[in-house]
């Protein structure tokens, strides 16, 4: 086991050392569930936290990062939206809390966000859903890549993880490279790791700690599912495009698709413009995450999970998920030393 454990060290040894800590297993930032007890539990455990800050303004994302160091001494990470209209402050507040390293997601960031953290100091962690844009963010000096492939919760390119390493990996030599999307056992991080990633990204698996806020309602109804349960919300209509978000099939799902038709129907009958009813098809989901994470609606809410939720099955600590993982690992290791 020793022999396998070293293996594993050198194996991930790129992704230690960028982010400072003991396993290249970073948190996958989930609205309302990755906030500071969470993160706080997966820094501990000798992975890398990452705060989902999604809305928050910067005086609520300065709470969360100072809860979150009174919690932890271990490096985490603040994932910021691309989006967000006061994404400079938000950068502010990371710089001005000490954070070391800012996830930037939800579209191609502005090349003064990735410049005015690098002048600070900070590491710059990036999404890539393709090559071309994998080389275009290397370009402009950002620090490490996730690449996320559809099997991911949440939402989703129409790429898988398996093809994506294949795509990305081989010609991306510059910067770490962590792969996520649909792992939840250690045998795929050491195939992953193996590939040439850096480390992996994990958020499904880490839902239904204990640490994790997340109702007790929606913990269940990831422990119920399997991995065909957790589905990408549909598009009817090529007219109005739907932005594909994977989450576990329910009343909300069913609800989205007759309001998504009764909405095209009304613009056909010229009732309605076409740009209200994308409007409308867009505002459907809003607040129903936090339906959902934090008030337990489960049946009106969005569920949304990695196609690995039908590898948790059951509520444990933080530190017993991260231990399953390496010990899974380690084992995937030795089989090959022994064969």
């Amino acid at each position: 086991m020793q022999s396998a454990r070293k293996h594993l060290d050198n194996l991930w040894s790129r992704g230690k050392d960028f982010l400072g800590v003991r396993y290249a297993i970073l948190g996958g930032a989930m609205t309302w569930v990755s906030e500071r007890n969470l993160v706080s539990a997966i820094s501990n455990a000798g992975g890398f936290g990452v705060i989902a800050s999604g809305a928050m303004s910067p005086p609520l994302l300065r709470a969360e990062i100072q809860a979150t160091q009174a919690l932890t001494q271990e490096p985490f990470g603040v994932n910021l939206i691309t989006l967000h209209p006061q994404l400079m402050d938000l950068i502010d507040v990371c710089v001005e809390e000490g954070v070391t390293h800012v996830v930037l997601a939800g579209g191609l960031p502005p090349a003064q966000a990735i410049t005015k953290l690098k002048d600070k100091g900070l590491k710059v962690i990036c999404f890539a859903p393709a090559l071309v844009i994998a080389k275009k963010l290397v370009k402009l000096g950002v620090d490490a890549l996730v690449i996320e492939g559809m099997e991911a919760g949440g939402h989703i390119g129409p790429v898988s993880t398996s093809v994506l390493i294949q795509e990305i990996i081989p010609h991306v030599k510059e910067i770490p490279i962590f792969v996520a999307g649909g792992i939840g056992r250690g045998e795929a991080i050491v195939s992953y790791l193996e590939m040439g990633a850096a480390g992996c990204q994990l958020g499904t698996r880490f839902v239904c700690a204990t640490e994790s806020i997340a109702h007790p309602k929606f913990k269940k109804a990831f422990i119920k599912a399997q991995a065909r349960d957790a589905i990408i919300s549909p598009q009817l209509d090529p007219r109005f495009p739907v932005i594909p978000v994977r989450a576990i099939s329910n009343q909300a799902s069913q609800d989205f698709l007759a309001y998504q038709r009764e909405l095209i129907e009304q613009v056909d009958r010229h009732e309605l413009e076409a740009k209200e009813a994308q409007l409308k098809i867009e505002h459907f989901w809003a607040g129903a995450l936090k339906r959902a994470v934090i008030e337990g609606d489960i049946e009106r809410g969005s569920i949304m999970a990695g196609q690995s939720v039908g590898m948790v099955t059951q509520e444990q600590s933080t530190q017993e998920v991260i231990e399953e993982l390496l010990l899974q690992a380690k084992q995937s290791v030795l089989s090959r030393f022994t064969h």
